[in-house]
């Protein structure tokens, strides 16, 4: 039954990791598995996550490395020291809603990819009506996304698309910096996080467009707090603290203001002002 899900899993995954993705059927257990990797690599060359249907109502999640992984995996290993703060906390996010266990001995929260026998393995228990369309989709977002977006972050993918024109505007501000800071907010894989740490809804107008638009309504976006261009070099961020969500009118009255941006704060006191 998981088989008929490939093109909800695989809709589902490319958004939230910004990585195109392949997949394919996995029968080699008693159920029906659905294998991913990066559609850019060869199976045996790249990061694997296996979504498999357990027991009665259970889902496991277990990253694996193809047979030849190794420039991939050394690739991984030269990641910056905010493309891994931010990997580690995506698979730390998973432990919020799922079993997560950790291979080769290492812990959440300062494991490396050492070798190509590292593992991540995530079960969620207790899932109703598990291959329906909605906890499949909501399957993926709490085992599947957060690991392949933390492998895709490690191998840097590039997210950046074409910006909004006040991000182009912006740029006259801060320059390099500025242009830091549009990188974070469009990072899908920053997205990911900000949202599951915070929720979809603004943090300002409390708008929560999901509920208000339905299928239409992912148009959340992620504000940096840290004006960058007042405080010197870029340093690793901590989407916990630096990271909000934000509607897009909010998020673009945020940024009427230069060069340091209305605060939530103030913001807030402006809509409460009316």
């Amino acid at each position: 039954m998981l088989a008929e899900k490939q093109a909800l899993i695989r809709r589902e995954v490319e958004e939230g990791t910004g990585a195109a993705i392949y997949l394919e059927e996995d029968r080699s257990g008693v159920q029906t598995a659905i294998r991913l990797w990066f559609a850019d690599l060869e199976r045996s060359h790249s990061p694997i996550v296996t979504l498999r249907p357990t027991g009665l109502r259970r889902f496991e999640a277990k990253l694996t490395f193809g047979n030849f992984a190794a420039d991939t995996i050394r690739q991984m290993r030269q990641a910056s020291a905010e493309e891994v703060q931010l990997a580690r906390a995506l698979v730390a996010s998973v432990a919020s809603s799922a079993d997560l266990k950790i291979g080769n001995g290492q812990t959440i929260d300062d494991w490396m990819i050492d070798n190509g026998s590292f593992t991540i393995i995530a079960e969620k228990r207790g899932i109703e009506s598990r291959f329906d369309d909605d906890s499949v989709a909501e399957t993926c977002r709490e085992l599947v996304i957060p690991v392949l977006a933390a492998m895709a972050e490690l191998y840097g993918y590039d997210p950046i698309e074409e910006g909004a024109p006040y991000d182009q505007e912006a740029l006259t501000e801060g320059a390099v910096k500025l242009t830091v800071v549009r990188r974070r907010e469009r990072n899908p894989r920053n997205r990911l996080l900000c949202l599951r740490i915070h929720g979809a809804s603004c943090k300002i107008c409390s708008l929560s467009p999901g509920q208000l638009y339905g299928d239409a309504g992912a148009i959340i976006e992620v504000h940096h707090l840290q004006p960058l261009s007042l405080v010197g070099e870029p340093r690793p961020y901590d989407p916990a603290t630096d990271l909000i969500p934000l509607c897009p009118n909010c998020h673009r009255a945020v940024h009427t203001r230069r060069p340091v941006p209305w605060t939530p704060e103030e913001l807030r006191g402006k809509l409460s002002s009316d």
